[in-house]
């Protein structure tokens, strides 16, 4: 099994919650197959308050991906295009089980001192 860590905005911390977003887009993939994803809620939030587990992994073009995904992106279109503007390939994890933590974590429980840019692995879960 193998997880990253996602920094993600608040809003969209709260739409994977309450399972308005189900994708999580990326612009691009991570090398290992990836089992969950560890949610860290930006700021004002700055803590891990919650998992998913990775049901799918989608790549293909923007366009593709939106069609695949617009139901449950969580997000508006004029919002993903902005985000994959000039880009040829769009990532696109589908996301189950999600789980809120009663207590949100700090990053130094997981060995980490900054938030990610763009994603960590959690090299204790990628075994």
């Amino acid at each position: 099994m193998c997880a990253i860590l996602l920094s993600i905005n608040p809003i969209h911390v709260e739409n994977i919650m309450n399972g308005t977003k189900r994708y999580e887009f990326r612009k691009k993939a991570c090398k290992r197959h990836v089992d969950k994803i560890l949610i860290y809620s930006t700021n004002p939030i700055m803590r891990v308050v919650g998992e998913a587990e990775v049901e799918d992994v989608l790549i293909d073009s923007p366009e593709v991906i939106w069609e695949k995904t617009e139901e449950k992106s969580g997000i508006d279109k004029s919002f993903f295009n902005q985000y994959y503007e000039n880009r040829d390939q769009a990532v696109a994890y589908k996301l189950k089980n999600v789980v809120k933590y009663a207590s949100p974590k700090e990053l130094k429980e997981y060995g980490i001192s900054n938030a990610p840019q763009s994603f960590q692995y959690i090299e204790d879960a990628c075994v």
